[in-house]
């Protein structure tokens, strides 16, 4: 039986994570759906004008949904995150980050704070790619260890 491989050091910075197959899925579905709504409202002899651009529009409302829900990402640097998540994105120190965490069942990883509050971070989330986000979270917490405080006093 041989031992188990060490935990790799931190990755270099800067480094990005984010969800890429969820990404690619939500913008292919996203694409894909717009061009059948506007080939559909193009085809359909009996609509007027109006209703062809509600169509289209219509297409591109939910084209937009999905590139939204494909933002999240996490960005690493020397001197800290910045978290894009939705519709905010954040921006933190080394030293705010406490504690990574991605405990089983989670949707995403959350960052415990220094204030004391804890902070979703959508860019890695193990949904389609459960060991990739693992990966991630690991290196995100090396980085965090190796760049913050590693206590909630600062």
């Amino acid at each position: 039986m041989s031992a188990p491989a060490p935990p790799p050091g931190p990755p270099a910075l800067p480094v990005t994570f984010r969800p890429t197959r969820t990404r690619v899925v939500l913008l292919t579905v996203g694409a894909v759906m717009f061009a059948v709504i506007t080939v559909v409202a193009f085809t359909l002899e009996q609509l007027s004008g109006g209703e062809r651009v509600s169509f289209v529009f219509t297409a591109l409302l939910f084209f937009g949904v999905l590139a939204l829900l494909s933002r999240p990402k996490v960005v690493a640097d020397e001197e800290g995150v910045t978290v894009v998540n939705l519709t905010r994105s954040r921006r933190l120190s080394w030293a705010e980050i406490v504690r990574v965490n991605l405990r089983v069942g989670d949707p995403w990883v959350f960052l415990d704070l220094s204030d004391g509050t804890s902070m979703p971070a959508l860019g890695i989330q193990p949904g389609i790619a459960k060991q990739r986000a693992i990966q991630d979270a690991r290196a995100l917490r090396a980085l965090a260890e190796s760049h913050g405080t590693g206590t909630d006093n600062g």
